[in-house]
């Protein structure tokens, strides 16, 4: 035994000995600089149709030529997209008319269009004093708008987030998102029968310091403006409960709260809300980033939630931003860029499929967007039957 050790020890010294005795250090990266090639191999399934026909809640088609709509379409009818929710219908009458006229006239049946919450009306936009929404009701001329958009073809309303970040009043603090002069808007739409999709905040990231710690740095790093830290604003927690009161207090409106309602990084939270609002629905635009990194967690939520969860994408999606959207969804796939672009866009990771079953993708895709948004479930249908009778060679 004793000699076995010396001659393992004296091997083990000779390994040691023949390493060099100064390693090079790699050289230093910045962060933006870093492109990983994973050494992982797996199944993929670059899926550019999904299974089913699509309803996208959330796109942005309001500044595209009549050219670019054009493409717009042929990458809808070639990914399964039956009709896109356009959620620049304007903050008044004549834009709404001629964005509404526009979708429309040149592509029938394909598009349902959001009217957009107005608080400027009459005034000078470049002077807030002047805006409509400092005035004494408010709430009644908006709901008011409202109803004339909805006689004009409106399905919805859009709310952004500058209602709760950016919207001050005349003494210079921010107007909070559940302030009462709203109401008759929340509830107008409720009476109306449309839904309101509401981005009400951003990512908790985005209320975080921007320090070594806040896991989109690097993001708030190329968009300083994106932060909501510090004094001024209020916390992502605050936010979330003033919106949360909004839909409390009118139960009998449908609320879409957009990009997973800014609470994809913690669905226990989300999922105790929507046991608690049954008026409470969400979209996972721009947020299949969130929801792939927890595969397991999100695949319990969609499981669970399948009658409450809308399909959406943001933005005007080519065909390379609604792949990953598919393979998330439907496929089992592991560790999968969830955006084709040189540099992530919103975190450092991968993300993977959740495998969906067909009862559940049908409720995502369009059976849900369907039920909430008037119209859009007869243009669904319109859209498979024209779309089976070009199967079939069919006039």
């Amino acid at each position: 035994m004793l000699v076995f050790l010396s001659l393992a020890s004296s091997s083990l010294t000779c390994a040691v000995a023949e390493e060099p005795a100064t390693a090079e250090k790699p050289q230093r990266l910045y962060l933006d600089e870093f492109r990983p090639t994973a050494s992982l191999k797996g199944d993929e399934h670059l899926l550019t149709r999904a299974k089913f026909p699509c309803v996208n809640v959330h796109s942005h088609p309001g500044k595209l030529t009549p050219r670019e709509l054009d493409e717009m379409v042929r990458v809808m009818d070639e990914s399964n997209i039956a009709v896109s929710v356009s959620l620049d219908g304007g903050f008044n009458g004549a834009k709404f008319i001629d964005h509404f006229y526009t979708l429309t006239q040149l592509h029938p049946n394909r598009f349902v269009v959001f009217q957009r919450i107005d608080y400027v009306g009459d005034g000078l936009r470049d002077d807030p004093k002047t805006w409509d929404v400092h005035r004494p009701g408010y709430g009644v001329r908006m709901a008011d708008k409202l109803t004339e958009a909805v006689k004009q073809g409106a399905c919805g309303m859009k709310v952004w987030k500058d209602l709760g970040l950016y919207m001050k009043d005349l003494d210079g603090n921010l107007i909070a998102v559940d302030d009462p002069r709203f109401d008759p808007v929340w509830a107008r739409a409720g009476e109306l029968g449309i839904p309101i999709l509401w981005h009400c905040g951003d990512p908790p990231a985005f209320f975080q310091p921007t320090n070594e710690k806040n896991e989109r740095w690097e993001e708030l790093y190329r968009h300083p403006e994106w932060s909501f830290h510090g004094e001024g604003f209020p916390t992502h927690a605050e936010l979330m409960a003033a919106r949360n009161r909004v839909i409390a207090r009118h139960p009998e409106t449908t609320f879409i709260c957009a990009h997973m309602g800014e609470l994809a990084e913690d669905l226990g939270t989300l999922g105790k809300l929507l046991d608690k609002y049954p008026n409470m629905n969400v979209e996972i635009a721009a947020r299949v980033s969130e929801l792939g990194r927890q595969p397991y967690s999100a695949r319990k939520f969609f499981m669970k939630y399948p009658d409450r969860i809308l399909f959406g994408t943001d933005g005007v999606p080519p065909m390379s931003e609604l792949v990953p959207h598919f393979r998330f969804l439907e496929t089992w796939d592991e560790y999968f860029a969830y955006e084709d672009n040189p540099f992530p866009p919103q975190g450092l990771w991968n993300i993977y499929g959740l495998g969906l079953p067909d009862d559940v993708l049908r409720k995502v895709y369009n059976e849900n967007a369907s039920r909430l948004i008037p119209t859009v479930g007869e243009k669904v249908r319109k859209y498979e039957l024209q779309h089976s009778r070009q199967a079939k060679n069919e006039p």
